[in-house]
């Protein structure tokens, strides 16, 4: 894939099959230890030991519609050619963890991409789900909680075109501001 976020993507889509009530996605970027860090964590319905196994072959999926399921190897091929590290955690009935660490400045790491709009199509895809969603940057964190702004929206969906709008300026205004402040220092 041409961007990290579009592995977030794809395994946010995996945690709303799973049915999960809670997905946390984690971005940790430290210039200063050149490393950057991805934590995918729901509580769905989590996988057995064999499938854990089974999930990182990219002739393994449980789709109907094709035969080879290639987000998540990609993914682990992705950070390992990145002098970086990729493990996966699940149990059944308490959902999945999944960490990628990429050596930050690895000329053949791909950009991390489009995080407003990534963010927004995992909400907009599940309204029903609550994102955790936590960016930092060299020590300054950005964080974006849909259950508080569920509360403040009173019964305005989070799909709502206009909150999708203020949603998608909010995380783009945030994350400059922790990418500024972390360049700064």
């Amino acid at each position: 894939m041409k961007e990290l976020s579009l592995h977030i993507l794809d395994i946010a889509q995996n945690s709303i099959k799973a049915e999960a009530e809670v997905l946390r996605i984690a971005i940790i970027e430290s210039l200063y230890e050149d490393q950057l860090t991805i934590k995918i964590k729901d509580d769905g319905i989590g996988m057995d030991s064999e499938t854990v196994k089974k999930v990182v072959d990219p002739f393994y999926t449980t789709r109907t519609t094709r035969k080879v399921g290639l987000g998540i190897p990609l993914f682990k091929s992705s950070a390992e050619q990145c002098e970086g590290y990729f493990n996966i955690n699940s149990q059944l009935g308490k959902g999945t963890e999944i960490v990628a660490v990429f050596k930050h400045s690895h000329i053949d790491r791909v950009p991390l991409g489009n995080m407003p709009e990534t963010i927004i199509t995992i909400l907009n895809g599940c309204d029903e789900m609550d994102l955790i969603y936590t960016h930092d940057f060299n020590g300054y964190t950005f964080t974006l909680n849909s259950k508080e702004i569920k509360k403040l929206l009173d019964g305005v969906p989070i799909s709502n075109n206009d909150v999708i709008r203020w949603l998608r300026d909010y995380v783009a205004e945030g994350l400059a501001e922790i990418y500024s402040e972390g360049s700064s220092k």
